[in-house]
């Protein structure tokens, strides 16, 4: 299984939200530079870091802070927050992201993200999937489309889909678990894509119980945060 260390971005500073709620907003003092430094000496190369920012704004905000996280020898930077144009796509590899996850653009315009598969290679996109009561969020998670997770993967697969980040919304930073039977549901449903656990992770017990189910990767990172698993944990 890999494990994803996560980094919510708001004004260049680490936080964390709960249940993607803007108002339920917690600051760290870490610095994001020096929290990939660390994980990257852990052997954690693949950080997975939202730009809050860009989410909200539908561009890129944080570029400066994410040219410095690439910077990092031996960091491999999943990048999502605010993709919803070529543009801005090409500014986030050119600032040093390895993958980028779109969300809103997929669900909205899946023409977009359908042409950078193919333009930009598989290995190379994600498609963020959040749901919220059954249905898929955008826009930052503030509003949802009627869509399910299930059809908005089968739009994308016959164009080489490999990779999907699911975020269970209510679970989010509350740490109190994933939902599992979602991710085991999808991962059956879906063999040749990599199902990413989001949301909920509260200690190693939760990702052991994964790894057994035959999950193949799950982002931490609240818990990280609050010392409910450390990265020694990890390795």
């Amino acid at each position: 299984m890999t494990i994803l260390p996560a980094i919510d971005l708001i004004d260049g500073r680490c936080v964390r939200l709960s249940q993607g709620d803007y108002a339920q907003k917690k600051q760290y003092d870490a610095s994001p530079v020096d929290m990939v430094r660390q994980y990257v000496a852990h052997g954690l190369h693949r950080v997975h870091v939202v730009d809050l920012d860009g989410a909200k704004a539908s561009t890129p905000q944080n570029l400066d802070t994410l040219r410095q996280l690439a910077a990092v020898p031996g960091a491999e930077i999943e990048w999502g927050g605010g993709i919803k144009s070529a543009e801005a796509l090409t500014q986030v590899f050119e600032a040093g992201a390895r993958y980028a996850v779109v969300g809103s653009v997929a669900a909205t315009k899946p023409e977009f993200f359908e042409a950078w598969l193919h333009q930009f290679g598989a290995e190379r996109m994600v498609l963020g999937a959040d749901v919220k009561n059954g249905l898929v969020a955008v826009n930052g998670w503030l509003d949802s489309v009627d869509q399910t997770i299930d059809s908005l993967i089968d739009r994308f697969v016959p164009h080489g889909l490999t990779q999907v980040i699911c975020t269970e919304i209510s679970r989010d930073g509350m740490l109190q678990g994933p939902d599992t039977d979602l991710y085991v549901r999808l991962q059956q449903k879906y063999p040749a894509v990599d199902i990413t656990v989001s949301g909920g992770i509260s200690g190693m017990n939760d990702i052991e119980q994964l790894r057994q189910l035959g999950l193949r990767k799950v982002i931490v990172g609240k818990a990280i945060y609050e010392g409910r698993i450390t990265l020694d944990q990890l390795c």
